[in-house]
């Protein structure tokens, strides 16, 4: 039976992640980095698509699992009628190669285990070539490029292209497997000592949470999420990806499933906050730096999303042997939406580098303004284009609110940097664009019969995005249309007390399930009650959607609050960053701050 997304746990060395089910298979990695091919990519397939099983081989009776503290080193307990035997996953921080680790450690009884190792490169489809190192202390696993070592010192054998053991655990023991990485035209990975490798990746994670600045209310949840965005982050770079996954659908058994394995700049500002404002200084200056290299070049040429190293060609295809996520088809691998106008991000953007500024800790690169400069003279020319909004829409262009308000985000925290810091600019020509976006937006994306700002220019329906009005300053939370716009939300974009992204009125040709509840929406009404003053409904729903968390804290892209099941991509960095952000909104409110932190400095 196929695992729910829920089900899954996350492991890590911060260049890619691996998940991991309850049952014990970790049913999903993409080796040597985020954006590589899967090697184990069971979780759209089968078992015969790559995963790696340990368990008890007799019926468990019990199981539960937990992070150690606050790492990323995953510990799934299984009871059986003869004892129970604790599995231990994780992966040490990148060091000359990149490693999983498996520990089976006896606790009572003897128990007697399978490992089942299916390696399937290239998203499920090539098998390797198979066969011991000459001092048969490794088994490798070769196919074109890519090489895996697997050691322990439990006998192996194949079966049906597939590496297996069986053996048995008692009571205080013991037994190590690691499977690690290699490019195949290089000599094979130096072993590492396992319990060497967890003593030093607990210190890791240790050291890393103990830099967090935020003590409020909702610690442990604000914790769990920063270690999640820690993880989605590639090391080398700063780049942060939006999930370590693929194709895991946001309409169950729909055609929604697309390749989050990348970076966009729609999460910017959010991210910022999020980390500057929890105390991860580094991690912001890594990730503005990884910014700042990637949108470098044209304005005209600047993209929505782009790879973890500032990859600009993400090129998407399907992997039609795959069946999907339950059915879930196509499976996609890169993104077609890398080439979308979509004029939210410019906004995004120059906001991120003004946040940046504004807080001392943060030291941005000398062409920084330079490359702002040459931004907002290209948002000067084409601001006024439809787009296809920050939904990504793979139809045709509009005149999107939300878009069209990031254009105006532009040029007023452009027109603040240049006045605060003393930056040359032409003033009274942005000021101008900016008074002139600001009426555009109020006169035609406000429809007064609705009483709310909705998706675009001539609709009347909604979209969730108008929620973020009042976090980037472009009217008050007191205005009676931001007002509007919350109870229209409230009374049409609501389903079980999640936001939806889209209107449900909204008529189309789709004849599959409806989507799941946006998880990240639902936490922007959040925000935006907290700036309206409305404390205890922030709460409310702040509880609402942390309630959904799998045991472990990990949150997807969606809910399917009719099924009660995580939709979507799988952990997901917005959703994670949203939560950090909103728990900082409430514990700031409530201290009587000036004002929330979500409410960006404008």
């Amino acid at each position: 039976m196929m695992s729910l997304i829920e089900d899954y746990g996350l492991i890590g060395d911060c260049e890619t992640a691996a998940l991991v089910g309850r049952d014990g298979s970790i049913d999903w990695l993409c080796w040597p980095a985020f954006d590589s091919d899967a090697c184990f990519a069971a979780i759209l397939g089968g078992p015969e698509n790559g995963r790696w099983l340990i368990a008890p081989t007799e019926e468990i009776t019990a199981s539960s699992r937990c992070y150690r503290n606050n790492t990323l080193i995953l510990e799934t307990r299984f009871e059986t009628a003869s004892g129970t035997v604790a599995l231990i996953d994780f992966m040490p921080p990148r060091g000359e190669a990149s490693d999983i680790v498996r520990l089976v450690r006896g606790v009572s009884g003897r128990v007697t285990l399978r490992m089942q190792l299916v390696i399937r490169f290239g998203f499920g489809a090539d098998i390797p070539w198979v066969k011991r190192t000459e001092d048969r202390t490794a088994l490798l696993a070769i196919c074109g490029q890519d090489m895996t070592v697997l050691r322990t010192p439990v006998e192996t054998c194949g079966e049906d292209m597939t590496t297996v053991a069986d053996f048995a655990v008692g009571a205080g023991e013991t037994i190590p497997f690691v499977l690690t990485y290699g490019p195949s035209h290089l000599p094979v990975p130096e072993p590492l000592d396992p319990e060497v490798a967890l003593r030093e990746t607990e210190e890791y994670w240790t050291d890393w949470c103990g830099h967090c600045t935020y003590q409020g209310a909702h610690r442990s949840l604000v914790m769990r999420s920063l270690i999640t965005l820690k993880a989605l982050t590639y090391a080398p770079t700063g780049g942060i990806v939006a999930a370590p996954t693929t194709s895991l659908p946001e309409k169950l058994g729909g055609a929604r499933n697309w390749d989050y394995r990348y970076c966009w700049l729609r999460d910017a500002t959010f991210t910022l906050l999020a980390l500057m404002n929890s105390g991860y200084t580094e991690e912001a200056s890594a990730w503005h730096g990884w910014l700042l290299r990637a949108v470098a070049g044209a304005p005209a040429n600047m993209q929505i999303m782009y790879g973890i190293m500032g990859q600009r060609r993400l090129l998407e295809w399907e992997a039609g042997w795959l069946p999907g996520y339950q059915g879930a088809q196509p499976v996609r691998v890169g993104n077609a939406a890398h080439a979308q106008l979509q004029l939210d991000v410019y906004g995004e953007l120059i906001d991120a580098f003004h946040q940046a500024r504004m807080m001392t800790e943060l030291e941005l690169d000398e062409g920084t303004w330079d490359l702002e400069c040459a931004v907002m003279e290209h948002l000067a020319e084409v601001w006024n284009q439809p787009d296809h909004g920050i939904w990504e829409r793979r139809d045709e262009p509009r005149h999107y609110v939300f878009s069209k308000v990031m254009t105006w985000v532009a040029f007023d925290r452009a027109i603040k940097s240049a006045e605060k810091f003393g930056f040359k600019a032409p003033l009274e020509h942005w000021q101008a664009l900016r008074d002139a976006i600001h009426h555009d937006v109020c006169a035609r994306g406000f429809d007064p019969a609705v009483n709310a700002f909705v998706e675009s220019y001539g609709s009347r329906m909604l979209d969730a995005s108008v929620l973020l009005l009042p976090s980037v300053g472009f009217l008050p939370p007191s205005d009676p249309r931001i007002l509007g716009t919350i109870a229209a939300v409230e009374s049409h974009m609501m389903r079980d007390g999640f936001v939806l992204r889209h209107d449900p009125r909204e008529i189309t040709d789709e004849t599959q399930p409806i989507e799941g509840a946006f998880l990240a929406c639902s936490l922007w009404l959040a925000d935006a009650y907290v700036l309206a003053g409305d404390i205890d409904k922030a709460q409310a729903l702040f509880d609402r959607v942390v309630a959904i968390a799998n045991d472990l804290g990990l949150l997807a892209e969606e809910f399917d609050s009719g099924a009660g099941r995580q939709t979507g991509n799988f952990p997901q960095a917005l959703t994670h960053i949203a939560l950090i952000n909103t728990a900082h909104n409430l514990d700031d409110v409530r201290k009587a701050s000036e004002k929330p932190v979500v409410q960006r400095s404008t």
